[in-house]
């Protein structure tokens, strides 16, 4: 066992002594790709589940390059380099966005950030383990691509959302982020979401071709969650820095990302907690 995978165990013990009154679901939205949308489809996921009667948090995991702070018109006061030089509770980052969503801004500009060290990263997940009981959600938007702190965040959670779209370099870099989450955590979930697609035709050839080769050289298969199509109402809510679904909530974007909200919701699953996040993390590094 890695002495990091021990220390982490050791910090689930001393952040835990018996079990924790309140378990949440901790969903990671992740792509092997950039500018597929994923920070989009975060936003406006989380704002649906919380629409829902939810109590979310959504964490910008894309560290020192965060932009949903930006993509919700938000100023925060506080940024994840006081929690990490100082050892600032987490909390005080917490943002309050539309409909109460709570929002945690990975900061933008901060090489510290997007270089950090195995302690600096358990720390950071020791301090969202803290906000077990004050969310039963916690959307984390992650980075693209296969970082080591990219999957820190992907490989923590059991529930990952993969963001493509119908592009043959998008394509490519999803299953190769599928490759690497099932190699590393075969008991985890993987949904896909076909972003940009014509029309669900389009979405289910695309997830197909995926699942075509993830079958043969991985033995498993991703459902797909759901697509979204082109809209140009998607780009002018970005410009507004306005979500979408709070935009236009008739929308057909935006009944989509409601069925996919709705549909996250009714499966079953098993809430480990947000300590689930250091006790995997400790299994990733052993």
């Amino acid at each position: 066992m890695s002495d990091q995978a021990e220390r982490l165990r050791t910090l689930v013990r001393q952040l835990h002594g018996g079990e924790p009154s309140h378990r949440g679901r901790v969903l990671t939205v992740t792509s092997g790709k950039g500018g597929v949308g994923k920070s989009s489809l975060a936003i406006n996921l989380a704002l649906a589940i919380q629409r829902m009667g939810w109590r979310v948090c959504l964490f910008d995991a894309d560290l020192g390059l965060a932009n949903v702070d930006v993509m919700l018109g938000l100023t925060p006061t506080e940024d994840l380099t006081e929690v990490l030089r100082q050892g600032f509770d987490l909390q005080r980052c917490l943002v309050e966005g539309p409909l109460g969503l709570q929002v945690i801004s990975g900061g933008s500009g901060f090489y510290e950030l997007a270089n950090l060290s195995d302690p600096q990263l358990e720390r950071l997940l020791g301090q969202l383990t803290r906000l077990d009981d004050l969310f039963d959600v916690l959307v984390i938007d992650t980075g693209a691509g296969i970082s080591r702190t990219v999957l820190s965040f992907v490989l923590s959670s059991l529930e990952s959302i993969l963001v493509t779209t119908p592009e043959p370099t998008a394509i490519t870099d999803a299953y190769g982020m599928a490759k690497v989450i099932f190699s590393r955590r075969p008991e985890g979930q993987v949904r896909l979401v076909v972003n940009q697609a014509r029309d669900a035709a389009e979405a289910r050839a695309v997830a197909e071709r995926i699942n075509l080769v993830a079958r043969r050289f991985l033995g498993r298969e991703m459902d797909l969650l759901g697509y979204l199509p082109f809209d140009l109402q998607v780009r002018e809510a970005v410009q507004a820095q306005v979500p979408f679904v709070l935009a236009n909530p008739h929308a057909r974007v935006s009944r989509l990302v409601a069925a996919m909200a709705e549909q996250i919701l009714g499966a079953r699953s098993r809430p480990l907690g947000f300590s689930g996040l250091l006790e995997r993390m400790a299994g990733v590094f052993r």
